[in-house]
């Protein structure tokens, strides 16, 4: 599924949202490594193989728009651990960065970590500043609350994380099946 070679055009500006808990890893690992999860020290190196497929062979660029998000500075540079971990991970897959959404939380959500409360307003913000965007996909396991969104997202399993399956629909709305 190499969209790129198939329309003959590699310039094209497309777009993967990523989340990372539920995607990168899942709650599989919860009950042996509760702690890992929650200080976010678990990624599973077999999701972000499945991850790098997907990117490589569409040719889109990464846009963080999980909460991971703030464990970077505005530059893309890691400020903790795990940041770095996952920066690290992702360049043994020639992956990077390529920028974050805004951040539209309040200490409110914050404090009830309900990020998928404005997640999608912050995608669609993203969006707008990004008006050069030719096609996009948001990589996530929560419900975003939003039809526009809805219809570009590969709800993962949380239980699982990304699968193959999921790369492949995120693979079909990047080379143009939305």
């Amino acid at each position: 599924m190499t969209c790129q070679a198939d329309k003959g055009v590699v310039d094209m500006n497309r777009i993967c949202f990523l989340d990372i808990d539920g995607v990168l890893n899942s709650r599989f690992w919860n009950d042996s490594h509760r702690r890992e999860i929650s200080e976010g020290k678990y990624i599973d190196t077999d999701k972000v193989k499945l991850l790098g497929a997907l990117i490589h062979d569409t040719g889109a660029r990464l846009v963080l728009h999980s909460g991971w998000r703030f464990w970077f500075d505005d530059r893309l540079n890691p400020l903790r651990e795990e940041s770095s971990m996952l920066t690290m991970l992702l360049a043994e897959e020639n992956m990077t960065i390529y920028d974050m959404t805004p951040d539209l939380t309040t200490e409110e959500i914050r404090a009830s970590k309900k990020f998928s409360l404005v997640k999608a307003a912050e995608i669609l913000s993203w969006l707008e500043m990004h008006p050069d965007t030719d096609a996009w996909v948001v990589l996530d396991d929560l419900d975003l609350h939003n039809k526009v969104i809805e219809s570009h997202q590969i709800k993962t399993d949380a239980d699982v994380g990304l699968t193959m399956k999921d790369v492949r629909a995120a693979g079909r709305i990047l080379c143009g099946g939305v």
